[in-house]
């Protein structure tokens, strides 16, 4: 819940000079609603995607307050951030609300870029991979091997989010090789090695290199360093 309309916009420029017309690597943009149709604007035409920070499960409805995916895919995007951490803490997302959230998502064309992670005291408890591996399995309850391969899931330690923590780079890789076994596992070697994962736990430019380096961390799911321009370039060139 960052960004004015102005702000937003004012953002969406810098980024978009800055990148130029083409990069290596793919961005993503997820403001909130009210911004989306303003930062699709700058944006056509380059290389930067656009994606939205949630939907609802049913197409059309009585469900005030909710958006649907026909509604974020009408304005431009392309992607969906599904079951984050803090839509889980504050709104009480549960994986199968996730679930059927992803199945939405696919049917309307967009690319769920899908959240799991754990709490301090899940950590602390040696319990990581029993809660990860258990966000995985509901997030993905019964959804083929096909529309697996057209998702992005984001490791996001929530004890690393907005907190000055970082997992190192080692922590980070074993939770990733983690979710790529249980992927392996669930499906097929294949599939899992296809399957994009990204890390969203306080990446910043200064620590971004040593963790992309890891060879099971595809990419960031950033925050708060994505609100300069310049900051999340630093992280796009790493």
């Amino acid at each position: 819940m960052n960004k004015t309309l102005d702000e937003a916009i004012e953002l969406a420029k810098s980024l978009r000079g800055k990148i130029g017309e083409q990069t290596d690597v793919d961005v993503v943009l997820c403001p909130p609603f009210t911004n989306l149709a303003s930062v699709h604007e700058i944006i056509a035409d380059s290389p930067i995607g656009l994606g939205a920070q949630n939907l609802f499960w049913e197409e059309k409805g009585a469900y005030t307050g909710e958006i649907s995916a026909d509604m974020i895919k009408s304005v431009g995007c392309e992607y969906v951030i599904i079951g984050h951490s803090e839509r889980r803490q504050y709104f009480h997302e549960t994986d199968e609300t996730v679930n059927k959230k992803i199945e939405r998502a696919l049917q309307t064309g967009l690319t769920p870029i899908v959240c799991v992670g754990e709490m301090l005291s899940q950590r602390e408890a040696g319990k990581t991979q029993d809660l990860v591996g258990a966000q995985i399995k509901g997030a993905l309850s019964g959804l083929s091997k096909e529309q697996v391969g057209q998702l992005i899931i984001a490791y996001e330690p929530v004890w690393a989010i907005g907190t000055g923590l970082v997992a190192t780079p080692d922590q980070a890789q074993d939770v990733h090789k983690f979710i790529r076994t249980t992927l392996g596992e669930l499906y097929d070697a294949d599939l899992a090695q296809s399957v994009r994962i990204q890390y969203g736990g306080s990446m910043k430019p200064g620590n971004a290199a040593e963790l992309l380096s890891q060879p099971d961390i595809d990419g960031g799911l950033i925050g708060g360093a994505s609100l300069d321009a310049d900051s999340f370039l630093g992280i796009i060139q790493a």
